[in-house]
């Protein structure tokens, strides 16, 4: 066959669509009607709805509009069950802003200090070429999220309300990223770690003052009162960020690990993994995780619901999800009756060939058991109440397998042989490998 599409070609390309009637048909119907509408398979949507056996929200959710805060919104969401029950209050929410500020910071510390270590690599080098694509983004890992709530504490929404900018971080992300790659050009370009380190200082400097143009200065304290739901009065009085986290934190997290299901053949079940450079605060543990079985991860995930916890997870929220309904479901769109073809990669394949990763972080709340196996997943996600029901979404368990790669659960839940392998010293994977991709 020919290298180039020759004329021939073309025109064979072209009787073929033309002899299958069918084809002209999807073709009138397509170009009139968005194709999700006609690739959204009726019976399954019929099929569902948001009931499910166990549930455990009983509160509003959270909105994390226009930013890629998702991970923060969920681990926050979390915690913020307990601290509303010891309270005494029907709803309540850490401010996601506070920790927004510490994350950007901490991060813009963390990348400049990667500039510094791979100072002796030339610029074009994968590692340093992946940091400098972003250096900067929204996303983030519950290991993250743990190192920001264990170094600078949590205040209430109150204390630290939403900005334009922490609701809308394009604009200050971008100023952000001119800064660092900027700095990195610069510290490339300095001799001795001392100097680059003390040149970092001046531009850390720089990027607190942009961070609390935007989204304010975090309080170092305040004055912490509220009324309970029946109108009572309390008053704890000035109170630390670190103060306010050991009051009102009434989860262990640093109990909790990280479980991910990557089915690839280079990430054998039973093993604990880590990503080169992926984190955000510098001599935090870093980010690990034990790679199991899908079927593990349902029970574990399972279990914590019915035994009265959410669960932290991240998932690759756009493939085979309908948002107006707030349904996922993993042959909820029936495209390849539409174009007459097959899509055949697997979970594993998604993987290796780009087509798959993590993107984005929620909370499981609920679960539909039957025969003692989950038939659906009810989900708290941080888009607002205005989809699905009230903001809450209904996964089916088919959707589970294909698509959610990560959760976090206490080390306790696992079975024996696996608490003793998150001992293990683990793989390190790349910085651009897949599995180090930030939910946002």
């Amino acid at each position: 066959m020919e290298r180039n599409l020759t004329a021939e070609q073309l025109e064979l390309f072209e009787k073929e669509f033309a002899a299958h009637p069918s084809y002209r048909v999807m073709q009138n119907a397509v170009t009139q009607t968005p194709i999700a509408n006609l690739a959204l398979d009726r019976q399954i949507v019929t099929g569902i709805d948001h009931s499910v056996s166990n549930l455990l929200d009983d509160w509003k959710v959270t909105n994390q509009k226009k930013s890629g805060r998702c991970w923060l919104f969920a681990g926050l969401n979390l915690l913020r069950v307990g601290a509303a029950e010891k309270l005494g209050v029907k709803d309540f929410e850490f401010s996601q802003n506070y920790l927004l500020f510490w994350d950007k910071f901490e991060r813009s510390n963390f990348f400049l200090e990667a500039m510094i270590e791979t100072g002796d690599r030339d610029v074009d080098d994968r590692t340093v070429a992946h940091l400098l694509s972003d250096p900067i983004g929204d996303g983030g890992q519950w290991n993250m999220f743990v190192a920001l709530v264990r170094k600078h504490g949590l205040v209430p929404k109150s204390a630290m309300p939403e900005t334009e900018s922490s609701s809308a971080t394009a604009q200050m992300n971008d100023t952000l990223r001119k800064l660092l790659r900027q700095g990195a050009r610069d510290l490339r370009k300095i001799d001795g770690v001392e100097a680059k380190r003390a040149h970092k200082q001046e531009l850390l400097t720089t990027i607190h003052r942009v961070l609390s143009i935007h989204l304010g200065t975090p309080p170092q304290k305040f004055l912490w009162q509220w009324k309970d739901s029946d109108k009572g009065f309390h008053r704890d009085g000035w109170t630390t960020p670190a103060e306010f986290a050991e009051n009102y934190v009434t989860v262990p997290i640093d109990e909790y690990v990280c479980i991910v299901h990557d089915p690839r053949e280079t990430s054998p079940s039973g093993k604990t993994f880590t990503v080169d450079y992926l984190g955000n605060v510098i001599d935090a543990p870093p980010v690990v995780y034990l790679n199991v079985e899908v079927d593990l991860m349902k029970q574990l995930t399972q279990d914590a619901i019915v035994g009265g916890e959410p669960v932290w997870f991240g998932c690759d929220v756009g493939k085979q999800m309908n948002a107006d309904l707030g349904y996922w479901d993993a042959n909820l769109y029936d495209y390849g009756s539409v174009y007459d073809t097959e899509f055949t990669l697997d979970k594993a394949e998604r993987l290796v060939h780009h087509e798959t990763l993590m993107t984005h972080a929620m909370l499981f709340t609920g679960v539909d058991v039957l025969d003692g196996k989950p038939r659906r997943w009810r989900v708290e996600n941080s888009w607002g109440d205005e989809k699905g029901d009230n903001g809450y979404w209904t996964m089916n368990d088919s959707w589970y397998a294909e698509h959610v790669f990560e959760i976090a659960v206490r080390r306790s839940a696992l079975p024996a042989e696996l608490q003793a392998r998150l001992d293990d010293e683990p793989i390190v994977l790349p910085a651009w490998d897949p599995m180090g991709a930030l939910a946002d």
